[in-house]
C-alpha cells in the first residue's frame, strides 16, 4: 500500500474507546507517511487532565508543523489542550464532538462523570488554529445544533456530513476517505 504523504505530521488523537482496529482514525494512521497517535491511557481514563497532558507528550516528540485528528472526546481533549498550551498547530480536523450537556446513551460515561473528571466547563473560545468540525445530522452523542455551536464557539469550519451517526464502526464507518481530502486541505 502506497503512503499518503503530507508536509505536517498528523497526531491522531482518539476519543475514550481509544484504539479500535476497524475505526477510520486507525486506517488513516496506518496509510499516512509522516503520523504519531496518543496512546491509550494506563490508567484513569476518564482524566481530562492525562489526555491532554498525552497529547502534549505526543506534540514535544515533533518537529515541525503538526496537524491534529480528532474524533469524538478526543475533540474536546484538543479544545482542552488548545486552552492550556501555546504551540502552533497547522491546522486540526475535529470529527463527531460529543456533546457534555446531552443525555448520552448507557455504555457511554455519564455527564456527571465527565464533569467529575474535568471535561467541564469545555473551553468555547476561538481556536489559535485553522479547523474544520465534521458533523452528523444523526449522532446520539451530540445533535447537529450542538456541533455546529462548538464550531462556531472555536472559530471552525463546519461540515455538515448528513446522517452518519457517531462516524464510527458502530455507525458503518471503517475507512473515511473525506478525512484523506479534509486532511490535505489543512495541509496547504
Amino acid at each position: 500500500m502506497e503512503k499518503l504523504h503530507t508536509a505536517a505530521t498528523v497526531l491522531i488523537v482518539p476519543g475514550l474507546r481509544d484504539h479500535v482496529a476497524e475505526h477510520w482514525q486507525t486506517l488513516l494512521q496506518a496509510r499516512l507517511a509522516k503520523v504519531r497517535s496518543v496512546p491509550p491511557l494506563q490508567v484513569n481514563g476518564l482524566d481530562c487532565t492525562a489526555r491532554v497532558e498525552a497529547i502534549q507528550r505526543e506534540i514535544e516528540q515533533i518537529d515541525g508543523d503538526v496537524l491534529l485528528v480528532a474524533h469524538s472526546a478526543g475533540v474536546l481533549m484538543v479544545a482542552h489542550w488548545a486552552a492550556r498550551y501555546q504551540r502552533p498547530i497547522k491546522g486540526a480536523l475535529l470529527a463527531a464532538p460529543p456533546d457534555l450537556e446531552a443525555a448520552w446513551p448507557d455504555n457511554y460515561p455519564s455527564p456527571d462523570s465527565l464533569r467529575a473528571n474535568g471535561w467541564s466547563p469545555l473551553p468555547i473560545t476561538p481556536l489559535p488554529f485553522p479547523s474544520i468540525v465534521a458533523a452528523s445530522s444523526n449522532d446520539h452523542l451530540a445533535s447537529l445544533e450542538a456541533a455546529s455551536a462548538m464550531a462556531r464557539g472555536w472559530g471552525s469550519q463546519l461540515l455538515e456530513l448528513g446522517a452518519v451517526g457517531h462516524l464510527n464502526p458502530a455507525a458503518g464507518f471503517g475507512p473515511w476517505p473525506k478525512a484523506e481530502a479534509l486532511i490535505h486541505m489543512l495541509d496547504r
